[in-house]
C-alpha cells in the first residue's frame, strides 16, 4: 500500500487548497520518503515543496487516515494518506510544477471546492477538532 502525507493548512481561518493537474482540489500531500523522520515531518517537507510554506505550526491532537484505491498505468493501487493540521502566518504561495492553482477558502467554500470525499470528511474532522480546542 503506498503511504502518503498531507496538511489542511489554515491561515486566519482560511483554508489553502492545491488544483491537481488532473483538474481535482485536494490539500497539499505526497509519498513519505525514506529520510523522513515521521510522517509529520513528510507532511511538512511536502508543504514546502509543494507551496513554499515553510512556517507552520502543528496542531496537537488531529491525526485522519484516508484510504482509497485508483488505476495507474492499468494498475489498481491502495493508497493510504495520513493527514495532519496546520497553522501558518505565510500567504504568499509559490507552487510547484505538480500544480495549476491555489485558493485561500472559508471553511463553507472549501468544503463545497474539495474534489473528493475522502477529502471533505478529513476538512469536516479538522474543524471539529479546532472547535473542540477553542480555535474556531
Amino acid at each position: 500500500m503506498e503511504t502518503s502525507c498531507g496538511m489542511v493548512v489554515i491561515n486566519l481561518g482560511n483554508i489553502l487548497i492545491l488544483e491537481y493537474p488532473q483538474g481535482h482540489w485536494d490539500f497539499p500531500k505526497g509519498h513519505i520518503e525514506d529520510d523522513d523522520a515521521s510522517r509529520i515531518a513528510a507532511a511538512i517537507r511536502e508543504l514546502e515543496e509543494e507551496t513554499g510554506i515553510n512556517d507552520i505550526v502543528i496542531i496537537n491532537g488531529f491525526e485522519e487516515r484516508t484510504e482509497y484505491q485508483f488505476r495507474h498505468k492499468g494498475k489498481k493501487v491502495e493508497k493510504q494518506v495520513y493527514w495532519y493540521i496546520g497553522e501558518t502566518e505565510m500567504m504568499e504561495i509559490q507552487l510547484s510544477h505538480e500544480h495549476r492553482d491555489h485558493l485561500w477558502l472559508d471553511w463553507e467554500q472549501a468544503m463545497e471546492m474539495l474534489t473528493h470525499i475522502e477529502s471533505k470528511e478529513v476538512l469536516s474532522a479538522a474543524q471539529e477538532h479546532m472547535k473542540q480546542i477553542g480555535r474556531y
